[in-house]
């Protein structure tokens, strides 16, 4: 009787000890939560999975997929299959602006979540409807032509091109030196409609004024000089370019480039993972895309590239652990570590700290804090148009068509999709 006593004793005192232990309430289900994300980078594919081990690692009750695509395969059509047989993962992306209107039946609002108060403001316009947050900034991003500095040095450039004039100048003497000077992978659609398109949009008197004159049909691209401008960019670099720049994909264009094979290239600072990895000792920089000779006009391009996302149609569970997982990303010690150190992202959050930049990010940083910044425009524009300007763009370097009828399928484009 007395064993028994004790015994009951004993499972009675573990009972309550065990009950008294602080848990995360989720320990209780011994059952794993099993999330999706559908990561769109490929260049933080491998640092992405590792912060996902760290998570999981934290969180032991949660299980987390990825599936990473990018470059030409980023064009949504599995998003949307899946999007359509109600099977989308559960955190995925959006680039904001008229695709938050777009896919807006199938995006959580977000606007409670502890994160929205420290991001920019201006980052959250782009993902924001009738006043809800529907998307968590990915990162701040900044593009322009990329270039190594050992291979200028080399070529006894002195001094960074700041007008078109100057670029022409500058790829001349790399040649001179028996250097490629650009890096040209066109076979990318989003690199010439949007990259390029978004530039010569942005360097208009009014870039707003001049889109609503489009719209209103009051102004055209055919006769805009700076669209022409753009055109002998586009002619510069294809002239001075690599082999075959329609069939130079991203991966290639970034081989051509760290393996010192051209001095430039036209990318931003989400290159940085792949530069680390391929050549971790090449000393680069980053220098406006100078398209005239406006050299006040001539800087950079930062925006927010895309927007996490979490599926509406997901459970509550899973939404629940999916806010719980972005909220981590941004706001945890280790979160923020990953974000800054491994991804090499800028935050667009005010609270996350820059300690150890690399180049690219120190000038984006620098000029974005400064308010130097050419606006990203594709708020006001249709979803779609960007892949067609691509593809115009395409046809123009395979030389089927001239300056004029580059300039005339522009509009026509313009006129089919607005």
């Amino acid at each position: 009787m007395r064993k028994t006593l004790l015994f009951l004793f004993i499972i009675l005192f573990i009972s309550a000890c065990q009950s008294n232990t602080p848990k995360d309430d989720k320990e209780e289900n011994s059952s794993k939560v099993t999330l999706t994300i559908r990561n769109p980078k490929i260049e933080i594919a491998s640092a992405f999975e590792e912060m996902i081990q760290a998570y999981e690692k934290e969180h032991p009750y949660v299980k987390i997929e990825v599936t990473t695509v990018g470059g030409a395969l980023d064009d949504f059509s599995d998003l949307k299959a899946q999007i359509a047989a109600e099977e989308g993962p559960d955190i995925f992306t959006n680039p904001g602006y008229s695709s938050t209107e777009l896919w807006m039946p199938y995006l959580e609002d977000l606007s409670d979540q502890p994160w929205v108060k420290n991001a920019y403001p201006e980052t959250l316009e782009a993902i924001k409807m009738d006043g809800h947050v529907y998307g968590m900034p990915m990162n701040l991003e900044g593009y322009g032509f990329i270039y190594n500095k050992e291979l200028f040095k080399e070529a006894g450039i002195e001094k960074l091109p700041s007008t078109f004039t100057e670029l022409k100048s500058i790829t001349k003497q790399l040649e001179q030196a028996g250097i490629t000077p650009f890096a040209t992978g066109y076979y990318e659609k989003w690199k010439l409609g949007d990259h390029l398109m978004n530039i010569a949009i942005s360097q208009q008197e009014n870039p707003d004024l001049f889109i609503k004159k489009l719209k209103d049909g009051t102004t055209s691209i055919e006769n805009n000089q700076i669209f022409k401008q753009l055109i002998e960019l586009l002619d510069l670099t294809i002239e001075h370019g690599g082999e075959d720049p329609l069939s130079t994909d991203y991966t290639m264009e970034l081989q051509q480039f760290t393996s010192e094979k051209a001095a430039m290239m036209l990318q931003g600072n989400w290159i940085q993972p792949m530069i680390n990895k391929f050549a971790p000792d090449m000393q680069i920089g980053i220098f406006p895309i100078t398209l005239n000779e406006k050299a006040e006009k001539n800087t950079l391009s930062i925006h927010t590239p895309s927007y996490w996302v979490v599926n509406q149609q997901t459970s509550a569970e899973k939404k629940e652990e999916a806010k719980r997982f972005l909220n981590w990303m941004v706001n945890s010690e280790q979160g923020q570590k990953f974000m800054v150190e491994k991804l090499r992202f800028i935050p667009a959050f005010k609270h996350v700290d820059i300690q150890d930049t690399d180049p690219l990010t120190s000038k984006i940083t620098e000029l974005y804090q400064a308010n130097r910044t050419l606006s990203s425009n594709w708020s006001d524009l249709p979803a779609g148009l960007r892949e067609a300007f691509g593809t115009d763009t395409q046809q123009y370097i395979e030389h089927e068509w001239s300056k004029t009828q580059l300039l005339q399928a522009y509009q026509n484009t313009w006129d089919e999709i607005h």
